[in-house]
């Protein structure tokens, strides 16, 4: 188990390469469209991808421990995207303006067709894909909270 602890900043660029890599193939392989959710989630793992590879190649001038923080970080934040997603999903709340479109009511023809060509193509409220009943969202909130606790346990561990 100390060896898991001792690699977590390997581990956590890992995932989150994995991850990016999982969402890209279903995104260009599979046709699954992301709403603009989607693809704020993903930033935060490109951010633990740029802290990982940081460290590695400068190991002697920054600390682990903080690398550690800035990757529980990253995956705090991507949890946070997700935890509102999902929300949007379960119509708990309603999602950003670039999440949907308003009805147009009161708008101009030309007005109404600039709506719909800059409207978002995938709606933040539409679950593209899901297995057990857990959409994408709803995976990456429970990956993003696995890592993020596992990037704060190995810190204590990484002070020892």
């Amino acid at each position: 188990m100390n060896f898991l602890f001792k690699s977590a900043i390997w581990i956590g660029g890992f995932v989150s390469a994995v991850t990016l890599g999982a969402v890209f193939t279903s995104q260009y392989g599979y046709g699954l469209k992301p709403c603009v959710l989607c693809i704020y989630q993903r930033w935060p793992y490109a951010a633990a991808i740029a802290i990982s590879v940081l460290y590695l190649l400068l190991k002697d001038r920054i600390n682990d421990v903080i690398a550690r923080l800035g990757l529980a970080l990253a995956f705090a934040a991507t949890g946070g995207i997700a935890a509102f997603h999902v929300g949007v999903e379960q119509k708990w709340w309603e999602g950003t303006s670039e999440c949907t479109a308003d009805t147009g009511a009161g708008m101009t023809m030309d007005q109404l067709r600039d709506q719909l060509m800059s409207a978002p193509l995938v709606k933040c409220d539409e679950v593209a894909w899901e297995m057990f009943g857990i959409s994408m969202a709803g995976y990456n909130l429970i990956l993003a909270i696995v890592m993020c606790a596992f990037m704060l346990i190995s810190v204590s561990h990484a002070r020892k």
